[in-house]
């Protein structure tokens, strides 16, 4: 069974609002087996409405739209739909009473634009809003169904949780979609799709593999469409287990997995201490892993040392390698990550310095150029990255590099009983 989901209202379309609610809906259908074959955001103009509402009822099974059902003129949701339909608009009591409660409650007159929300097509099976005004509705048309939904997210979120889902359960005999999702970390895209590529062929012609790469990781994710849920579910598994087999030292874990969370539990479980030093990072290190619960058990302090000054004064960074090598140099994160973890009396210190732009570049030093550092007992190790042209690329990148770089510290610690 396929989907389609419309968008309306221009706020989407100049960028006033972010468009949650397609991602919402996407998750609902997916989880009941139900390919979303296409998304589209539409201004609230009555022609386009009609025009992409009808070429999605040629092309898909199901049509959910979101938004445009306000009391106000702009809103034409409601009137475009009755018009498709050839449907006259009609009182609808119960929405009324609802609507008329919900105003009074809040000291708002009940007026002629109020009462308009209870209007709705004739030919619809009203969708009953108890957290607003707007009612959703839902059409039945030749075996396909429209459904309206406000554009509110919390409403459309309990209508679709609570009517729709129900609703299309109960009238399609709907088969699965099965997705699973390993993390991976430590290999370009390029340079994992190589390492599997034997593992890659081997795969059934139903499960589709995607290559997902984001900072710092590459996430792989298996799936299949309208398929038996259970067994395919246990065919994945048996696939990525493979998998783990083959580049195992690699492996982050599955879904949401991070690399931070690994490093977590290491500390945790080997009752180690760290210490942050962050220039150009601007203290997301530090955030990502206070952010965990838990985090006090190890976390000792994180220092964002954004002057030279506060390098030399706070970190102990010597001026002479600030002078000959510049503050983004290896010798500087090196002394940052040493005198993080000085200061603190961490075992392992990480630190950042670099260029997050986009001024400051040089043709040594481009616009993107960050060195990073761990320091512990057993030594200094400190590399630099090339993390991007767009200074929140280049934060996010850097930080999950730096944090990537901790993990092969504390797990080779760890892998020698340290």
């Amino acid at each position: 069974m396929k989907a389609t989901i419309l968008t309306i209202g221009d706020e989407i379309l100049i960028g006033q609002i972010t468009d949650t609610n397609s991602v919402s809906i996407s998750r609902h259908l997916n989880s009941a087996g139900i390919v979303v074959y296409e998304k589209a955001s539409i201004g609230d103009d009555r022609r386009r409405i009609t025009e992409r509402l009808e070429q999605a009822l040629r092309e898909t099974d199901l049509v959910i739209i979101t938004g445009g059902l306000g009391p106000t003129k702009d809103d034409i949701t409601k009137k475009t739909l009755a018009g498709i339909f050839s449907s006259e608009l009609v009182y609808n009591e119960q929405v009324g009473r609802h609507v008329e409660q919900m105003l009074t409650a809040r000291g708002i007159v009940f007026n002629e634009l109020n009462r308009a929300q209870a209007l709705v097509p004739e030919c619809c099976t009203v969708l009953f809003n108890r957290h607003g005004t707007a009612p959703g509705m839902w059409f039945e048309w030749e075996g396909k169904i429209v459904v309206s939904l406000p554009g509110v997210p919390f409403e459309m979120e309990h209508l679709m949780q609570d009517e729709v889902m129900p609703r299309l359960k109960k009238r399609f005999n709907l088969r699965q979609i099965v997705h699973r999702t390993l993390i991976t970390s430590g290999l370009a895209e390029s340079m994992l799709a190589e390492r599997i590529e034997k593992w890659e062929t081997t795969l059934p012609e139903y499960l589709k593999l995607a290559y997902l790469p984001n900072p710092g990781v590459v996430r792989l994710r298996l799936s299949a469409y309208e398929v038996d849920g259970q067994q395919v579910a246990e065919e994945i598994e048996e696939r990525f287990g493979q998998l783990r087999k083959i580049i195992p030292e690699y492996i982050v874990g599955y879904e949401t997995a991070t690399v931070e969370e690994l490093v977590h539990g290491a500390l945790v479980r080997g009752g180690k201490t760290l210490a942050v030093a962050e220039s150009c990072t601007g203290g997301m290190i530090a955030h990502k892993f206070t952010a965990m619960a838990g985090a006090s058990a190890y976390f000792q302090c994180g220092v964002v040392s954004y002057s030279n000054e506060a390098k030399m004064k706070v970190l102990g960074v010597e001026t002479g390698a600030l002078e000959r090598y510049g503050a983004v140099s290896e010798q500087v994160a090196r002394q940052m990550a040493e005198g993080v973890r000085r200061i603190s009396g961490a075992d392992y210190g990480v630190a950042t310095t670099g260029i997050a732009g986009p001024t400051g570049g040089s043709e040594l030093k481009p616009v993107g150029t960050v060195w990073m550092a761990v320091a512990s007992d057993k030594g200094t190790t400190a590399v630099v990255k090339q993390c991007g042209t767009d200074r929140g690329q280049v934060i996010g990148r850097a930080s999950a590099f730096a944090i990537a770089l901790l993990r092969e510290a504390v797990e080779a610690d760890a892998a020698f009983g340290e």
